[in-house]
């Protein structure tokens, strides 16, 4: 998986490609650790083929920061596979998904 990102004035944009699973979760915790002040992130899982266990709690991770600190993590873009995980695991109530990336940071003005 690679993670590549951009900011939009103060949101911060996560594209994600490949599998996101036990191997690749770490490196969004550094991208978290390294980021603690940054609190509107949108990720984007166009690119997602697979996610895990480990990454959706990577993910939770993120939700919680952001929420703690009054921010927000918005999701877009999944290709069925990955939604359907998030509908099997209820995740789709804790986040906010998104159909696109533009949706996405519209939401937070």
């Amino acid at each position: 998986m690679t993670i590549n990102t951009q900011s939009h004035g103060a949101i911060d944009i996560l594209n994600l490609r490949g599998r996101f699973d036990a191997h690749m979760a770490p490196e969004l915790k550094n991208w978290q650790d390294s980021t603690v002040d940054r609190t509107h992130v949108v990720i984007n899982l166009a690119g997602v083929t697979f996610i895990d266990s480990s990454a959706l709690a990577m993910l939770v991770r993120g939700l919680k920061r952001c929420r703690q600190q009054g921010g927000d993590v918005h999701l877009c873009a999944m290709q069925p596979p990955v939604r359907i995980i998030f509908e099997l695991t209820k995740l789709d109530k804790a986040f906010k998904i998104f159909p696109t990336e533009q949706e996405a940071i519209a939401a937070f003005n």
